[in-house]
Parts: structure tokens; C-alpha cells; sequence
């Protein structure tokens, strides 16, 4: 299960924004798609968490946002993990028009539960 957090600065439109936020779980998902956790396009709640937070005052950031991707080490799929990211920035620049953007993706050894 990824988790994704977004910081975006202030002029970056809202609309930009639920677009980024519409498409990030499919795209994410098939950027850490590997043999121990196929994606089969049937997202469920909890498959991937997206939060979004604005630039603080004493943040420092040259970018309109920076796209953090934490997802379960699995040596397939850190094997290949800068092509991934690689895509996965075209993906989401040719989705929502997004610009003067960082992905960053990050593969710790993690575990996860979830309950009903």
C-alpha cells in the first residue's frame, strides 16, 4: 500500500490540485507494481493514501510541488526504481498539466495492517 504525500506551494491552482488527486492512485499504483503486489485496477479504500499539504512560512521549495511515494521494499520492484519514477513523472505531467514538479520514491523495508 503506497502512501503519498503532496506539498504543493500556495499559487498552484485547486483544480490542478483534485486532478493530481483524481489520477495519483491509479498512476501510483502501477508505478510499484511488481510480482508481490500486482495491480489489477480494482482499487479498494486503504490501497493507496494520498495527503496534501501546502508550503508552510518557513518551508523552502523551489518547486510547485514535491510528490513523496513510500512504498514496501521488494527487491523487484526496487530493482528498476528510478525508471519507475522516471514514468511515473511523465504520467502525471501529461495527466494534469503539472509543471516544475519532483517525484521522489522511497522503498523501506515495512510492514502493514488494516482493519475494517
Amino acid at each position: 500500500m503506497p502512501l503519498v504525500d503532496v506539498t504543493y506551494a500556495p499559487h498552484v491552482p485547486e483544480a490542478r490540485l483534485r486532478a493530481l488527486g483524481s489520477v495519483l492512485p491509479h498512476l501510483v499504483s502501477q508505478a510499484v507494481e511488481c510480482p508481490e503486489e500486482p495491480y489489477d485496477g480494482d482499487l479498494q479504500p486503504g490501497d493507496v493514501e494520498i495527503r496534501f499539504r501546502p508550503l508552510g512560512p518557513l518551508d523552502r521549495s523551489g518547486l510547485n510541488a514535491v510528490i513523496e511515494i513510500r512504498s514496501k521494499w521488494f527487491e523487484s520492484r526496487a530493482a528498476n526504481r528510478q525508471e519507475r519514477v522516471d514514468l511515473l513523472h511523465e504520467r502525471i505531467e501529461a495527466a494534469t498539466g503539472l509543471a516544475d514538479f519532483g517525484v521522489y520514491l522511497s522503498l523501506p523495508v515495512a510492514a502493514w495492517s488494516q482493519g475494517e
